[in-house]
């Protein structure tokens, strides 16, 4: 069987190429003509020569992801639907995002990166849920998708966020090393802060990332400020209560004297009365952090996207209270490319919502 490069770590390059008879620095060379300079055939791996990339040839395959659509929204943001299985078809999403929603996001060019091929913690409000379970993804097939859409946009990316299809931290291996090959300086080269990890709240996993003390940010997604309310909306709350993930998020921010960002999809009438602003404007006073506000994006089950008067006001609530607040807006909307509407969708829906 061959060996898939995009898959081997340097290590392990060194030790396919010692087996091969080779000097260890054929490692390094290969993997920074593939992480680097993006090789996708073995005669792009010009450091080597003739004679050894014939015999790679035969050892080993460089596989590439498929664009099995892409759509452009207004703006510039734009959805992939991309095939990164190797033997067998394996679809995912990633989001091209170009930051408009505020004058710090301007020149910002994020990948939105999918870790798994779909979802199994079925949050109500999110599209990806609803979709099949198809499995983890290899760290290279997230990479991938951080090649792929730089090369088909002919930039390179400012910002990579692990907040596309799939729980980050239920294929935690796989997305710390995927996040280590993207900031690898003989890799992508890309800086450890521009990188941020988003989990819907896997205690274990947040408490490990603390310990480890990885580089990347960190980012929970909150949705709710009530305990008593959030597992309604996420189910994962059931396992891992609202109380406990506060609890290690603020360990997290001791222990690496970071912020952590909280993610907020607004959803009128269930997370956005007066109680719930005083319960969020606590929490955001308890720990550094900031609050990314987000209005919903798909609409179904009942719930309801806010009016942008009553998103507005609820965001004032908070900047008063002296809570550090953003509104993430919604890039890609009218593509269903936007946050929670990861849904393997070929065309938007009729109205910019729901589901097809």
């Amino acid at each position: 069987m061959r060996s898939n490069l995009k898959a081997l770590a340097r290590s392990e390059l060194e030790t396919f190429f010692s087996a091969m008879g080779e000097p260890s620095y054929r490692a390094l060379q290969t993997y920074r003509r593939v992480h680097r300079h993006r090789a996708r055939s073995i005669d792009e791996l010009t450091e080597l020569s003739l004679a050894l990339r014939a015999d790679l040839e035969e050892r080993v395959n460089l596989p590439s992801a498929r664009v099995e659509h892409r759509a452009l929204a207004e703006g510039g943001t734009e959805k992939f639907i991309l095939d990164v299985g190797i033997e067998e078809s394996l679809e995912i999403e990633a989001v091209w995002i170009v930051g408009r929603h505020s004058r710090a996001a301007r020149g910002r060019r994020t990948i939105c990166v999918s870790c798994q091929a779909g979802c199994s913690l079925d949050c109500s409000f999110c599209a990806t849920g609803r979709i099949p379970f198809a499995g983890n993804l290899e760290a290279w097939q997230i990479v991938e998708q951080v090649y792929t859409l730089e090369r088909l946009r002919g930039a390179r990316a400012t910002n990579v966020v692990f907040m596309g299809m799939g729980e980050p931290f239920h294929n935690y291996d796989s997305v710390i090393a995927a996040a280590r090959t993207i900031c690898d300086p003989d890799g992508a080269g890309l800086g450890q802060r521009r990188v941020t990890i988003s989990t819907a709240g896997v205690l274990p996993a947040i408490v490990r990332f603390t310990d480890e003390a990885q580089p990347y940010r960190l980012a929970i997604s909150l949705n709710h400020s009530d305990p008593s309310r959030r597992q309604e909306i996420m189910p994962i709350d059931r396992r891992f209560p609202l109380t406990e993930l506060l609890r290690a998020a603020r360990r997290y921010t001791e222990r690496s004297r970071r912020r952590v960002t909280f993610e907020y999809v607004m959803i009128d009438g269930v997370n956005m009365g007066a109680a719930d602003a005083e319960r969020l404007v606590a929490i955001g006073r308890s720990m550094p952090c900031k609050i990314n506000l987000i209005p919903l994006n798909v609409v179904f089950d009942g719930f309801e996207r806010p009016s942008s008067e009553r998103a507005s006001s609820f965001r004032r609530r908070l900047q008063q209270a002296g809570v550090e607040v953003f509104d993430r807006g919604s890039p890609g909307l009218e593509v269903a490319g936007a946050c929670g509407m990861l849904a393997l969708q070929r065309e938007a829906p009729a109205n910019g919502s729901g589901l097809a």
